[in-house]
């Protein structure tokens, strides 16, 4: 299976289904941001911190499969250089239809998050990843071609989930309630569920998901070359989402090229 071409189809659909990560901002929120009051989320909740983000005003920023119409608006509102990379071309199609209405210069390119090769070295000052690196197999490449393409002393944020939430028995907790260990870690909805639970997974369309250690998210930024400068943890705030209401599941850092 090409896991890319894949899932490029299943956020396709996600867009259909207005998945929360897929509702682009609204032209108030834009109108606000060129005020400068503004925030943008790179996990479920909370806002990134003011101190974590450059100067943005004239700032050359990657939004990196940061597609939806969410972050990308915001920041060039905010007065920086936008770029956003998805995978999804109708999640880009929401940044698109915002810049359009809301007369924002943002540049969209389609890509996989794993290779950068149509940015040069050193093209940017800030590049932020929320929560997407679950849809790829292997995150260590994510941030080998993050380090890359930013300048020196440029900034990361990104956003990924705790792989604790990959533990548990999803039937379970979302019909009974109920949080019980079944799957090793790291998982892959390719390799972890039964011949026939991933069957029903691929003809439903939903996307492919892929938990990471935590040497992989945290560690493989510091081995990329990253320094890591800010650290928060995140849930969904919402009875619904049963493990959050034991513990923050979702990781927000920021790192720095030297």
């Amino acid at each position: 299976m090409d896991i890319r071409e894949y899932n490029e189809k299943a956020w396709d659909k996600e867009v259909e289904h207005k998945n929360p990560w897929t509702i682009p901002v609204t032209s108030e929120e834009v109108a606000e941001a060129r005020k400068g009051r503004w925030h943008i989320v790179l996990t479920p909740t909370i806002p990134v911190p003011a101190s974590w983000y450059p100067e943005l005003a004239g700032a050359d920023v990657l939004c990196l499969a940061s597609g939806g119409g969410q972050q990308g608006p915001i920041l060039a509102a905010a007065g920086a250089n936008v770029t956003v990379l998805d995978n999804s071309p109708r999640q880009l199609e929401q940044d698109r239809t915002v810049a359009e209405r809301d007369f924002l210069d943002i540049k969209i390119v389609q890509g996989d998050m794993r290779d950068l090769s149509m940015f040069e070295d050193m093209s940017f000052d800030l590049i932020v990843h929320p929560v997407s690196n679950l849809f790829v197999p292997d995150v260590r490449s994510v941030w080998n071609e993050a380090f890359r393409v930013l300048r020196r002393g440029a900034t990361m944020i990104a956003g990924f989930n705790n792989p604790v939430r990959y533990l548990f028995d999803l039937d379970l907790e979302e019909k009974e309630k109920i949080l019980q260990v079944k799957h090793a870690l790291p998982y892959s909805d390719l390799e972890s569920l039964s011949d026939e639970k991933r069957r029903r997974f691929i003809d439903a369309g939903e996307p492919l998901e892929f938990s990471h250690t935590l040497d992989d998210q945290i560690g493989g930024q510091l081995e990329a070359g990253f320094l890591i400068a800010g650290f928060y943890e995140d849930g969904y705030g919402d009875e619904a989402d049963l493990l959050s209401n034991y513990m923050p599941s979702f990781i927000a850092t920021r790192a720095i090229k030297p």
